[in-house]
């Protein structure tokens, strides 16, 4: 993806990311612990949650398919570790009144975000009125209930300026989150993709978190991440309420660099997929 010369130079600097035991307790605070694969079961689930409030803390939320939402709920009651979802997941194609349905069942059930699929397909085929209308649909169907994590696909946008002008849609059919990929796509999250939503995210003057999601799994890339948000938002912008990491093999290596567990190196290799 060929970026303008600015957003050129924040990625190069992000390659010098320190990623050292402060940055791993940070990040642990920010990730969303993923499960979303074929074989999901309540026992998967209840297993991630107990993972979910780690030695150095609470992750920021769970994400799993939306019918483990009540699971996740039970498992995780008396934490402070919010319920995420998925909708209109993970190819992109279902219309906006079947996802206001099925963003209102996973809010009745008690997910406290979605994380809904942009019609991504649509929208770089020339679409522009139908992938803006699903989002508005989620977004009302998600009322004051539930954050809207705008998933852009952003590894199928075939150039910068597609992309960022999907995050400006987005950002304007009320996206509390603009996050990288489903994880179900190569390629997933890339720094080049990054840069485009965090300065989309800038250019737009609002409040929008940033989810950077799909085939991270270790503490040095998840430091670039961090070190591009800081560079383009600021210092301190990055929190767990403007900033997430949407993951499972992270945490073991996040948790080895702030001294708990294996270092790298140690592991049994990361199991293949998306997330």
């Amino acid at each position: 993806m060929k970026l303008s010369a600015d957003l050129q130079s924040a990625l190069d600097a992000s390659a010098n990311a320190p990623s050292d035991a402060d940055l791993a307790r940070r990040a642990i605070s920010m990730l969303d612990l993923t499960s979303l694969n074929g074989d999901d079961s309540d026992r998967v689930v209840q297993d991630l949650c107990a993972r979910a409030v780690t030695p150095v803390g609470p992750v920021a939320a769970v994400c799993v398919w939306a019918r483990f939402v009540p699971t996740a709920r039970k498992a995780l009651d008396g934490t402070p570790v919010k319920i995420a979802t998925v909708v209109n997941f993970p190819t992109g194609e279902a219309d906006a009144a079947a996802v206001a349905a099925e963003t209102r069942r996973a809010v009745d059930d008690g997910a406290d975000e979605i994380d809904v699929v942009l019609p991504y397909k649509a929208f770089i085929d020339g679409a522009r009125t139908q992938p803006i209308n699903v989002l508005k649909a989620c977004r009302e169907a998600c009322g004051d209930k539930a954050l809207m994590k705008v998933i852009l696909e952003s590894g199928a946008f075939p150039d910068a300026d597609l992309l960022a002008w999907a995050a400006r849609d987005a950002i304007a059919a009320g996206a509390d989150f603009l996050k990288t990929s489903t994880g179900k796509t190569q390629p997933a999250a890339t720094l080049p993709a990054a840069v485009v939503m965090l300065d989309s995210i800038y250019e737009s003057g609002k409040q929008v978190g940033f989810k950077a999601s799909g085939g991270i799994r270790d503490t040095a890339e998840a430091a670039r991440y961090l070190a591009l948000a800081d560079g383009i938002l600021g210092e301190g912008w990055a929190t767990p309420k403007t900033f997430r990491f949407g993951a499972s093999s992270l945490l073991d290596s996040l948790l080895a660099a702030a001294g708990h567990g294996e270092r790298e190196g140690e592991r049994e290799p990361a199991p293949a997929g998306g997330y």
